[in-house]
């Protein structure tokens, strides 16, 4: 697992791309893994053929740790007979309890803890034909090689625990915690993975089938269905008669619930709101939509309120700034990079726009388009989300009227934008149905007092009552 970088000292493999045999080449993507902030691809340093994967999809695992082994020659096939057991050693100690791990420094590899296997014990075959847990450990080793070279299943198998009912199943560290959280014995697991080794797949069919026996009396694994249905299987029990659900908190998720405490314990907050007539502003939309020199842009109601956020920065200035704790200082910022908050599958990230305030209305509109759609993607570098200072949340793409957001880390102010609705207003002194919204601005009050967070927020709804200040102002 190489350094992605920005201090992150973990990552969790998200899915593989090659599998053993597969030929690969300097720079192809093998695996896609999952920082605390975002999704990168890992390419391969070299040329040659996949050995083995030393780790399952859904494995968290330290910096440092071998994660393949690849064969680039006819010569190092010794060296890889020894760095898949150490890697192995290391599979066992990323699953064993969070209190046994030690997390490493980036670039300084692995602490040696790490790589010590947590006890196991010894299956009943194992104690009756006394056989030691290192002979078990060589032939778990030796499993993934005698496959390659189309050797069957009982000889991968020590000489020491004949294949009997009871001797010790073949899997991997990662499946073995998965059943002992479930329950699940994997003695009585019907194996589908290659040299009769149990998968994830197979350990959730037999909870499903241990949950629902009555539906099932024969063993899920006489009929392996394909691994995307498995999971299927386990969770329909689980909805059905399951009063709780426990979802691990990591990657994304985890790291968003760490800055939102932070955010919200530290930066003492203030929200204000108003709402207003937009209609003019709505209007503006459409026109921009038919106009050719914006032909092939996305032109919506987000555009014109980011346009408006920037024309508000530049007329007051100073709302546009952090807080530098070490130094007690109020650190003034001459640029904007306007954080736009996306919702994704991996949790919520917030991407920004680098020196928005620099950008033409063509120029913006395509900067939010590919932001927009490498977040939906999944492809957010860490750097597209570092240094914003200031953020838009539209939540009135749900529906909602407004909100009080927390702002994001070291950030100045977060605007959330409500659903634009037609309502009862009041204009030229008659009441007629008008396109209206309320915006919600949350500030740091250490960085902006009232009057100036009311002065930013006002010129926000002028702009977009008014749109034609989005010249007068500019």
């Amino acid at each position: 697992m190489p350094d992605v970088g920005e201090g992150l000292t973990e990552a969790e493999i998200l899915k593989w791309y090659v599998q053993p045999g597969d030929t690969v080449t300097d720079g192809q993507v093998v695996c896609e893994v999952e920082t605390a902030k975002a999704a990168v691809e890992l390419p391969i340093p070299f040329d040659g053929t996949v050995h083995a994967l030393l780790f399952e999809e859904g494995t968290t695992v330290d910096v440092g740790q071998v994660i393949i082994s690849v064969r680039t020659g006819a010569d190092d096939d010794a060296a890889v007979q020894e760095a898949v057991p150490a890697a192995e050693e290391a599979a066992a100690a990323a699953s064993a309890p969070a209190a046994a791990r030690q997390p490493v420094l980036v670039g300084y590899g692995v602490s040696e803890a790490s790589t010590k296997r947590r006890p196991r014990k010894a299956a009943p075959a194992s104690a009756q034909n006394g056989t030691s847990a290192p002979a078990v450990r060589a032939g778990a080793a030796a499993a993934a090689p005698a496959a390659q070279n189309g050797t069957a299943t009982p000889a991968a198998v020590p000489a020491q625990a004949p294949a009997e009912p009871d001797a010790r199943p073949l899997a991997k560290p990662p499946v073995r915690k998965l059943a002992k959280d479930l329950g699940i014995d994997l003695a009585a697991v019907v194996p589908t993975g290659e040299g009769g080794v149990v998968t994830r797949e197979d350990v959730h069919a037999a909870a499903a089938a241990a949950i629902a026996p009555q539906a099932a009396p024969a063993p899920a694994a006489q009929a392996p269905a394909p691994a995307v249905a498995a999971p299927v299987a386990a969770q329909a029990p689980a909805e059905a008669g399951a009063r709780e659900t426990r979802i691990p908190v990591k990657g994304v998720r985890k790291v968003t619930a760490q800055a939102m405490v932070g955010s919200a314990f530290t930066a003492p907050h203030v929200t204000e709101f108003v709402t207003f007539d937009v209609t003019r502003t709505m209007k503006l939309v459409q026109e921009l939509k038919a106009d050719p020199d914006l032909a092939g842009l996305r032109v919506n109601p987000l555009l014109l309120i980011a346009k408006a956020v920037l024309v508000a920065v530049r007329r007051n200035p100073e709302v546009n700034a952090s807080w530098d704790e070490a130094a007690q200082e109020i650190v003034l910022k001459h640029y904007v990079n306007l954080g736009i908050a996306a919702a994704t599958p991996r949790g919520l990230i917030v991407p920004n726009i680098k020196d928005a305030h620099a950008k033409t209305l063509p120029e913006l509109s395509q900067a939010l388009s590919s932001l927009v759609a490498t977040a939906r993607d999944g492809k957010t570098s860490p750097a597209d989300m570092q240094n914003g200072t200031l953020t838009i949340t539209n939540v009135g793409v749900f529906g909602v009227d407004t909100g009080t957001p927390i702002l994001n880390p070291g950030e100045s102010a977060i605007l959330a934008v409500g659903a634009i609705k037609l309502q009862p207003w009041v204009h030229k002194g008659k009441v007629k149905p008008r396109q209206v919204t309320t915006l919600a601005l949350s500030f740091d009050h250490r960085l902006i007092d009232g009057e100036l967070g009311s002065r930013f927020l006002a010129d926000i709804a002028a702009v977009l009552e008014h749109p034609r200040r989005l010249i007068t102002w500019s």
